[in-house]
């Protein structure tokens, strides 16, 4: 199969799943119990100044501001359109805030912690793995046993660890939040320096996770293209070991490859709970608090990047397999 009728086939298969995500996306927070005008309302009312009848009338106008007394297929397609034109509408719970007020506040926060947790846990997970599958003997014991213990510990369980022995116990860092109270975001060095403080223990449960999940993948892998047919054969012909072991590398990183790609793409929602522990003023941390509020807008937003990252990811990753590897094209296309 040729690289375009590979793309092509591919691409017609990706908007098919955007088109049924992005439907799901509208119909799914729709289906959880309860109205979020009623929480607006309730929020009004804890008072007491606003009476009855004044309830209704606020009721019936958010009712209406909001579009949700259209029916369904009408509402279906405003969110099309606004999602078209890059309008994710108005937060139902922050009213009036846009979720792109929202989104842009939290979404640095995510990326910061995560981003570079995933590329360093990346880098040096996939370094432990191969030189423990090459080294073997004791090291490649003592790094599985460890690498494995630590893959499959949730980011939540090393969270909490981390949280009571070093900012409970030992007292070496801020117990949660992002920064200080009275301060405010900004890129003056005194704030970076305050937010970093915060900083280091969501990024330390996140990549050391991520170091024992790759070490585990790339020893794996390592492994098994030492023993193929292809190492032996290039022994036998008097190839050098350096050359060989650059063989195995690059065919050992391509699953590994694959890996960072959907880890990037689910970047995020990949830490929520990690958030949600340290109190860190995420994506996280925001979906949470709009699932808890029926915050529809809110909601469908954060789920469509989601969604559009990780198919992004996918299609990229399936793009690249097929020009480096033609027997990706060959199976795609039935060819043996």
């Amino acid at each position: 199969m040729k690289l375009g009728q590979y793309v092509a086939r591919k691409s017609v298969w990706y908007v098919v799943a955007l088109v049924a995500a992005v439907s799901l996306n509208f119909l799914l927070p729709r289906l959880v119990p309860g109205n979020p005008v009623d929480v607006i309302v309730s929020n009004l009312a804890r008072g007491g100044s606003v009476s009855g009848e004044q309830q209704q009338q606020i009721y019936e106008g958010f009712v209406q501001q909001f579009g949700l007394d259209a029916p369904l297929w009408q509402q279906f397609l405003t969110y099309l359109g606004r999602v078209f034109t890059g309008d994710l509408g108005t937060s139902f719970a922050s009213y009036p805030t846009s979720v792109n007020t929202l989104l842009g506040d939290a979404l640095p926060w995510s990326i910061a912690v995560q981003l570079p947790a995933i590329v360093i846990g990346w880098v040096l997970g996939n370094v432990v793995g191969a030189v423990a599958a090459f080294r073997g003997g004791n090291w490649d014991r003592n790094v599985f046993t460890s690498s494995l213990f630590l893959s499959a510990m949730p980011y939540y369980c090393l969270s909490i660890l981390l949280l009571y022995g070093l900012a409970v116990v030992a007292g070496v860092f801020p117990v949660g939040g992002a920064y200080s109270l009275g301060n405010s975001p900004s890129w003056s060095l005194d704030f970076l320096t305050d937010a970093l403080q915060y900083y280091w223990l969501p990024f330390l449960s996140l990549v050391v996770v991520f170091i024992g999940g790759q070490a585990v993948g790339m020893r794996s892998m390592a492994i098994y293209e030492l023993g193929g047919d292809y190492v032996n054969y290039g022994r036998a012909m008097g190839i050098g070991d350096n050359r060989i072991t650059r063989y195995i590398f690059r065919n050992a990183m391509l699953p590994q490859i694959t890996g960072l790609a959907l880890s990037i793409g689910t970047l995020v929602s990949g830490a929520l709970i990690t958030e949600l522990v340290f109190n860190y003023p995420g994506v996280g941390t925001l979906l949470f608090n709009a699932i808890s509020q029926n915050d529809y807008p809110v909601i469908q937003a954060i789920t469509l990047i989601i969604t559009l990252a990780v198919l992004a990811a996918n299609f990229l990753v399936e793009i690249v397999y097929g020009i480096v590897d033609p027997r990706i094209r060959a199976a795609a296309s039935g060819e043996k």
